[in-house]
């Protein structure tokens, strides 16, 4: 870096305003204001760890914390199978694998809030019907209980991220030498030898990326928890940053709500940045 002309320094300088006045500024900002009585406009009083040691009690944000942990569990391991599962499908000699391809992709263009109100569409109206006309009470009533919410959440999300995540797989299966397979058939090893000691583990840097990617968008839905189930019943299937956004705007609340958001954050960047250590120690070994 020492050097690097100045050219180089003023081709970077918009991409550290850029992140100075999105990123970091507001998130020291934030920060501050979360020991403050900030109530969006200005600051009267110095309250501390006050909002802090509140969020210890708050039932609604612990449960909201307890429903995104599991969601994002079932749909970090969901996701990655599926996304492998698709790549592995259309890297195969068919015919039809670009076809393919952009049809598992297409789901990731659509809007998490149309998204939303397209599945709730589907499960509270096609489900239904369905339910009534072949008699089978599990389909009538989804969205209406904390299970089938929390599935139907589920399946929104892999319906839409799994192409997104196909394609990351692809970019490494690609790069897998076709030598390497070749010698493997030559020794009699059938398909899943192969995936298991050959294709897994020289993909296994695309499910270190592929894996935060999953965590944090998990972690951070909002707008398919709006349009889906907005919460209910009885915020049961209430995720995190809606929540948080419940108790800033909703409730006025804003630096309690600030608070809340810097817990989420070191939440998700302690288990994000952990996973992704432990992954790449996991490719040195390999």
């Amino acid at each position: 870096m020492k050097n690097r002309d100045l050219t180089f320094w003023l081709f970077l300088t918009p991409v550290f305003l850029a992140l100075g006045i999105v990123i970091i500024g507001p998130l020291l900002l934030g920060t501050y204001y979360s020991f403050t009585d900030w109530n969006g406009l200005s600051v009267t009083k110095f309250v501390g760890l006050d909002h802090y040691m509140k969020l210890f009690n708050d039932t609604g944000f612990l449960n909201s914390i307890w429903f995104t942990v599991k969601f994002s569990v079932v749909t970090v391991i969901l996701l990655n199978a599926l996304g492998l599962g698709l790549a592995v499908l259309v890297t195969r000699k068919l015919k039809s694998s670009n076809f393919l391809r952009t049809i598992f992709f297409m789901p990731n263009l659509i809007g998490g809030l149309i998204l939303g109100f397209i599945w709730q569409f589907i499960f509270v109206n096609v489900f239904g019907n369905i339910g009534q006309i072949l008699g089978i009470p599990a389909l009538q009533g989804w969205l209406a209980t904390t299970t089938t919410g929390f599935w139907g959440m589920v399946i929104l999300t892999c319906w839409q991220m799994a192409g997104y995540i196909m394609i990351i797989y692809i970019a490494y299966l690609q790069n897998i030498p076709n030598e390497l397979i070749e010698a493997a058939d030559m020794d009699g090893a059938n398909s899943f030898q192969r995936f298991k000691n050959i294709i897994f583990p020289l993909v296994a840097p695309a499910f270190t990326v592929s894996m935060f990617l999953t965590l944090s968008s998990s972690f951070k839905i909002y707008d398919q928890n709006l349009s889906l189930t907005n919460g209910g019943p009885f915020d049961s299937t209430q995720m995190v940053a809606m929540e948080i956004v419940r108790t800033a705007y909703s409730q006025n609340q804003l630096a309690y709500g600030q608070a809340k958001a810097i817990i989420f954050f070191v939440i998700i960047a302690i288990i994000a940045l952990t996973q992704v250590y432990y992954n790449k120690k996991r490719e040195v070994d390999m």
